[in-house]
């Protein structure tokens, strides 16, 4: 669909990433990828950490005496008033004095409690005698952060050229040297190296940053220029291995623009390559969907031809082209909706309340309640706010109230824009397509000449497929881009449901799982329910395992943990439904135990569990 491989500027290394990216993501096409090189440096910090334990009752006491008793006590008086033998009350001071919680005054040898053993005396605990560990800090300048490991990296030089020769990208890392106890405790809480656990009772102390071993790592990365079919725009992706650095991304994106790099330098291009490809790019874009239609339209030609010159009046029922006009076209049009199973894809420039009235919602909450996604998109104008028919926000309210039996948006709808297509896409299996308004025309009112096509053709409703779920994907993305910046909860949902839609549940689940959103956890289970309910999801996926393996890092205080059994329950029941061996199967022994854990179950073995939910 894109251009030939002959006229990119694609470092060999780099074919297999590029064609993976190009195969995953219809719509995108990388022109340019070129590799560099970059460096890193690498500091050992000594931590060291103690670890807390409960204050036994003599302890207590002690501590208690050293701080409310007028006059402080002594030993000897400390015994005599427990009555207990003055070596019990000379060894537990000697040990309350060795980690620095307890003084003997002098020259009379009273007890004094010293603040730090103010501070552990209210919570109860004593810290135990300290250890160190080496960890070693990791100074990023390219995403202005500091990493932290357990173990050194290993560096070798890469043929490479130097990014930096390149690009100067401002260095916002802190300055290790320069960093308080505090702000490495939360480094390194942010950081799960494990080592840093207060909720346990570990506690680093101190530590010691030595520069004078500190060491410099090269590191390799990729920049493929993008361009995007469906936004008509140039992506630029910075990465390492498969993984996109977002926000280096972001900056080098912004600094094309402000014209600070030439981009046409940095990948190694001929200086009018990105105008020219780009250009060609957006014709083929136009073309291949222009192509598209049209060989539908001269396929539907061609059967009228044959009818008329067999002298018939209908098509046969098995023919992959049927053509409709008018009053036949919402009849054919609503049938198709209902045999929906899975999926619906619907695109209208206008959409409003003549199309969409109960009859119409009605049949949409039947088909959600059956395990069914619906994704509706809209608008004709480039703008939105050109638009010269805005949908009314009463009929997008409407809409948004088909809901899942677990009560998620289970259609969706979105302004995208710029298009006359009108277009209906059911299970990835019939296409609906012509010049009928699907969403704001009923075609019950006269004979205005319209037409439209049902087309079953395996190549025309995968190329159709491939157009529009590319729209709907990259809206999805964005809005996720969104909903990271800003934490927003509810962007968050809407495209963790499109994905769902789109049958993308497990790049759902790895988005989740990289932003550490632990909190959208269930609400992903709820969308993995609707899909094993339509079998659009089949229950022995990978991507349970994958799940489960993510709930070692749940906590069983997390604010969301009802949702998140009831989630699980729902998942397990589904599957067991369809397949009980796969259900069982996915409770090995670490999976049944964080499921015990967690009180995901309370049943006593998995059998039981599967048989309850049964």
């Amino acid at each position: 669909m894109f251009l030939q491989s002959s006229t990119k500027y694609i470092n060999p290394e780099l074919n297999n990433l590029v064609d993976k990216i190009e195969k995953d993501s219809p719509g995108l096409s990388v022109f340019a990828a070129r590799q560099f090189c970059y460096k890193l440096s690498q500091t050992p910090i000594q931590i060291e950490f103690i670890k807390e334990r409960s204050l036994n009752i003599l302890e207590e006491f002690i501590l208690r005496a050293s701080l409310e008793f007028d006059p402080i006590p002594t030993e000897v008086e400390l015994a005599q008033i427990l009555k207990l033998d003055p070596i019990f009350i000379h060894s537990t001071t000697n040990t309350l004095k060795s980690l620095q919680t307890l003084t003997l005054t002098t020259p009379d040898s009273r007890l004094k409690i010293t603040s730090k053993g103010k501070e552990f005396y209210a919570k109860g605990s004593l810290p135990q005698p300290p250890e160190n560990k080496l960890i070693y800090a990791i100074n990023n300048p390219l995403s202005g952060e500091i990493n932290w490991r357990l173990s050194a990296l290993t560096s070798k030089s890469l043929e490479m050229p130097n990014l930096a020769d390149f690009i100067i990208f401002e260095n916002t890392t802190p300055d290790i040297t320069n960093l308080t106890i505090e702000e490495l405790r939360k480094q390194l809480l942010d950081s799960n190296l494990g080592i840093y656990l207060p909720k346990s009772g570990e506690i680093i102390s101190d530590f010691c940053v030595n520069k004078n071993a500190e060491k410099l790592i090269w590191k390799a990365l990729s920049i493929l220029v993008i361009f995007d079919v469906v936004e008509e725009k140039l992506i630029l992706q910075i990465r390492e291995g498969n993984k996109i650095l977002e926000g280096v991304s972001n900056k080098l994106q912004e600094m094309v623009q402000r014209g600070e790099i030439l981009l046409n330098e940095l990948c190694g291009l001929p200086p009018e390559s990105i105008a020219s490809q780009t250009e060609s790019i957006l014709e083929l874009k136009d073309q291949k969907v222009e192509e598209r239609l049209q060989k539908i339209r001269q396929q539907g030609i061609e059967i009228i031809k044959q009818i008329r010159e067999k002298g018939k009046k209908t098509l046969p029922k098995n023919s992959e082209f049927i053509l409709l006009r008018d009053r036949q076209i919402r009849p054919e049009f609503l049938s198709t909706l209902k045999a929906a199973t899975q999926q619906i894809l619907i695109y209208s420039p206008w959409v409003t309340e003549e199309v969409v009235d109960e009859e119409f919602l009605q049949l949409l909450q039947k088909l959600a309640n059956n395990g069914v996604w619906i994704l509706i998109g809209y608008g004709i104008a480039e703008k939105l706010e050109e638009e010269t028919k805005p949908i009314s926000s009463k009929v997008e309210e409407k809409l948004l109230t088909i809901r899942t039996p677990e009560d998620l948006p289970a259609a969706q709808i979105f302004w995208l824009g710029n298009s006359h297509a009108k277009e209906v896409l059911v299970d990835r299996k019939v296409h609906l397509s012509g010049s009928h308004n699907w969403l704001s025309y009923r075609g019950d009112r006269g004979f205005r000449g319209e037409t439209a096509y049902q087309v079953t053709n395996t190549d025309i409703v995968r190329s159709a497929y491939e157009y529009l779920q590319a729209r709907f994907k990259s809206y999805a993305e964005n809005l996720w881009e969104s909903a990271v910046s800003s934490r927003d909860i509810n962007f968050a949902i809407k495209s963790v449901c499109i994905w769902g839609a789109l049958g993308m549940a497990e790049r759902a689940l790895q988005e989740l799982q990289y932003n550490n959103w632990i909190e959208l956890f269930s609400v992903w289970l709820k969308v993995v329910i609707q899909g094993l309910r339509s079998k659009q999801i089949s229950p022995d996926e990978l991507i349970f395992e994958k799940a489960i393996s993510w709930l070692n890092i749940v906590d069983k205080s997390e604010k969301n943990i009802e949702d998140l059994r009831s989630g699980w329950q729902g998942v397990m029941e589904a599957i067991a439904r369809q397949n009980s061996q796969a259900a069982l199967s996915l409770l090995n022994e670490a999976a049944w135990g964080e499921f015990i854990r967690l009180e995901i179950s309370l049943a006593d073995t998995p059998e039981k569990f599967i048989e309850m939910l049964n």
